[in-house]
């Protein structure tokens, strides 16, 4: 299935590695990789999926108008020229969604995810607990969590 990865374009030491490891994850499982094609947690998510021992396939819905300008990563680089108005395909091209930490872009594709009624799998990102528009949230600990919650909830047959 494809799964969005979410998340802040400026990062740390350890949500790098975080998202590297979600990406590791999603290759190992068989997924494909869906984001917003730049830096941060979709530089280091790409990266992690790219570097597995099975590789996945990441594809970037980029902001701008050049292909180009998607990170290293990035196997299959959408341009759109929508500048934030992007986070809704970066969304609807998911079956399900795992946010990451980050802030108000990651917030706002994290409200798209509940309005486009993706299941979503929250690590380490914005606390949406009662927000009951957001039921299909699911907090977890870890990134292999994150992967086996959106498994479950979209129905793959790989959880």
């Amino acid at each position: 299935m494809r799964v969005s990865v979410i998340g802040g374009s400026s990062i740390s030491d350890t949500e790098t590695g975080i998202a590297e490891a979600v990406g590791s994850e999603l290759a190992d499982r068989g997924h494909t990789v869906v984001c917003g094609g730049l830096g941060g947690t979709m530089a280091a998510v790409c990266r992690g999926a790219r570097t597995a021992d099975d590789p996945a396939d990441t594809i970037g819905i980029l902001p701008g108008d050049r292909r180009a300008a998607a990170n290293r990563f990035v196997t299959v680089p959408i341009a759109t020229g929508l500048g934030h108005a992007r986070n809704a395909l970066v969304i609807q091209n998911g079956d399900a969604v795992i946010a990451l930490a980050g802030g108000a872009g990651t917030l706002s594709e994290i409200g798209l995810a509940g309005v486009y009624d993706r299941p979503i799998a929250g690590l380490g990102t914005h606390d949406l607990d009662g927000i009951e528009a957001f039921e299909r949230f699911e907090p977890v600990a870890t990134p292999s969590e994150a992967v086996a919650a959106v498994e479950a909830a979209a129905g793959d047959d790989r959880s």
